[in-house]
């Protein structure tokens, strides 16, 4: 394991940055869901009140979003579009639980996006109710496990380079991502054995590896912010990535300088973790569906959610 040391950049162990973040008993499963359905639900504004939206420097939001009344930010609390979407799933399930009776009536949301720990359990207790998901048929997981070989390589590493464009409050976001995306253009069509890139790691990374031309060494995907690991890894390219790589600290710039992929297992011993992974995905879909549900029979102002107002088939 390599990577800057700090934790605050993705490229390595983030329980540090985590300290100062604002308490929240939401369980594993359930920030990973709401994490993952945050953006897939800005798509459709059938439910968005965008008159309420006053924009800020960034794109981020000025105005109170609400949820069937409920405030999802304070007054003058500025939040990008992905976090106000993420406490509108929350608060859209805390009702919900409620209205199932498994919440007292009186429960209120907590400061900052966090809820009760009576509020947590019972949304718990709601899905495990609501979401019916089937366990995977062997046919499937064998399709998953050849068109994903290197899913579950055990010893994989690469070697990374890196310059980071970080988001931090009242950052321009529209701004900083045109900045990120021309530097990848640039990057990538130097030809120069890498001196281009370690320059402008030096100038622009907001990570102490810029020191070191945004090198990062050996790291593995346990050495990674999870959302880093899941672009950077499991595939074959070599060089500058084609895409920005997206990670809570930003948008990183990165260049796989050389891949060892481990060893490949063979099905039999990964079988169960392959039917793991597919349930979870297929969780989340119906996730994602119940709460278009909800979207579509609450009055929302403020921010976007894709809705319906028809049950869809799990």
């Amino acid at each position: 394991m390599s990577g800057c040391g700090t934790g605050g950049c993705g490229c390595s162990s983030t329980e540090s940055s985590a300290a100062g973040a604002p308490a929240s008993t939401l369980t594993p499963t359930q920030s990973a869901a709401y994490e993952a359905l945050a953006a897939s639900m800005a798509d459709a504004p059938a439910q968005a009140a965008m008159a309420a939206v006053a924009p800020a420097a960034g794109g981020l939001v000025a105005a109170v979003a609400t949820v069937n009344g409920v405030s999802l930010n304070a007054p003058h609390e500025l939040l990008d579009e992905e976090t106000l979407r993420q406490r509108a799933c929350t608060e859209l399930l805390r009702q919900a639980a409620q209205q199932a009776g498994l919440l007292a009536a009186d429960d209120v949301p907590g400061t900052q996006g966090a809820i009760s720990a009576e509020a947590s359990n019972a949304i718990e207790q709601l899905l495990d109710r609501e979401l019916s998901v089937p366990d995977p048929s062997e046919e499937a997981c064998r399709r998953y496990h050849e068109a994903h070989p290197a899913a579950h390589a055990q010893g994989e590493r690469a070697h990374l380079r890196h310059v980071l464009f970080a988001v931090t409050p009242g950052v321009d976001v529209k701004q900083l991502r045109l900045r990120a995306e021309a530097m990848l253009i640039d990057l990538r069509c130097a030809d120069d054995g890498g001196a281009k890139f370690a320059e402008a790691a030096a100038q622009w990374s907001n990570c102490p590896s810029g020191q070191q031309g945004g090198d990062l060494g050996w790291l593995t995907r346990a050495d990674c912010a999870p959302e880093f690991g899941r672009e950077v890894f499991g595939g074959p390219e070599i060089g500058v990535l084609a895409r920005l790589v997206h990670s809570r600290f930003g948008l990183h710039v990165v260049e796989v300088v050389a891949r060892d992929p481990g060893q490949q297992p063979a099905f039999e011993e990964v079988r169960q973790a392959i039917a793991l992974t597919l349930r979870q995905q297929a969780w989340v879909n119906a996730l994602r569906q119940y709460l278009q549900l909800l979207a579509g029979a609450a009055a929302v102002e403020g921010v976007m959610l894709d809705a319906a107002e028809t049950p869809l088939v799990q």
